[in-house]
């Protein structure tokens, strides 16, 4: 049976496995990033992990797609300046994964690669305009018009995490303040929450918890959660007013436990967009569960090579 190799590169873990033509993980593996070392052993480590999950399936490999976190060149395969994995900079996965296995190879940053997925195989099914948006330790997007994915200038990636919603906000990594990123991302939250005097200290505080504490009747974390579902739904906003899409898909760790306040999100949402028609945009979280990465990957493969362009 021929499937699609689908890698997964973030900042924690590295993911590798078989992905079936109707998006389903057949078999995979997966390594702690921080152990992978240099790009030659990581590149050696990523081979091993796709020979072995294709085993696992009883697949051949008939190409590879690759989601990844950082800046990098969709169209040429290479990894740009990457501040998580410094030393991978410069880096040309998809051309070293061509070499070594002999197939076509496709990569994507992750967000696009996870738009990509929810678009065919998950909550974006039958949706040609959307946006799909990751919260956690970041905040990523991926944008999906008319069946393709949406690229600017360079083939580059729109960065909708630094859209400025506060001048007077938090610094923000880009350089500028109040970026959605800084104000809305789980470290943001946490560190809007500890920075009050009120807060009576938890050393393992993540959005999370501070949902979970929300949800125990704690006041601050209460508040923490209000603001989270402000900017939230703020930065959506911004997002529907500019590309008014069919549907928002809404992924990441911070939305597994914010999603049961999406009626809250989309109610700061509708004070934002009063001249397009929000009641016609479906806005769900993302439907792929723990495999979304991997799942992604391989349709970056397929929106690359299988689909007339």
């Amino acid at each position: 049976m021929n499937a699609i190799g689908a890698v997964d590169i973030g900042g924690t873990k590295i993911a590798a496995g078989i992905v079936d033509d109707s998006g389903r993980v057949l078999a995979c593996r997966q390594a702690p990033t921080q152990t992978a070392g240099p790009w030659p052993q990581a590149l050696t480590l990523i081979a091993t992990m796709l020979r072995e999950a294709a085993r696992d399936a009883d697949a051949n490999i008939a190409g590879i797609g690759i989601g990844s976190t950082g800046p990098l060149d969709p169209l040429t395969g290479k990894f740009q300046n990457l501040d998580t994995i410094p030393q991978w900079s410069g880096a040309s996965p998809a051309d070293d994964l061509a070499r070594e296995f002999n197939v076509s190879v496709a990569m994507e940053n992750d967000a696009d690669a996870g738009a990509l997925g929810e678009a065919t195989w998950g909550a974006g099914r039958n949706k040609s305009r959307l946006i799909y948006v990751t919260v956690g330790t970041g905040i990523g997007g991926g944008i999906i018009l008319d069946g393709h994915l949406y690229r600017g200038v360079d083939g580059a990636h729109p960065e909708v995490a630094h859209q400025v919603i506060d001048v007077n906000g938090p610094p923000c990594s880009c350089g500028l303040r109040g970026c959605w990123e800084a104000l809305a991302c789980g470290p943001g939250m946490v560190k809007w929450m500890a920075s009050h005097p009120e807060y009576k200290g938890d050393p393992g505080l993540t959005a999370r918890r501070i949902y979970e504490h929300a949800m125990a009747g704690d006041p601050l974390a209460a508040r923490a959660v209000e603001r989270e579902n402000f900017y939230l739904g703020i930065g959506l906003a911004n997002l529907v007013n500019l590309f008014t899409p069919d549907a928002v898909i809404l992924g990441g760790s911070v939305m597994k436990s914010a999603g049961v306040f999406l009626n809250d999100i989309r109610k700061v949402m509708q004070q934002g967009c009063r001249f397009v028609p929000l009641d016609k945009v479906d806005l769900s979280l993302a439907s792929l569960g723990d495999d979304a990465n991997l799942i992604g990957a391989a349709r970056v493969w397929h929106h690359r090579f299988a689909q007339p362009q």
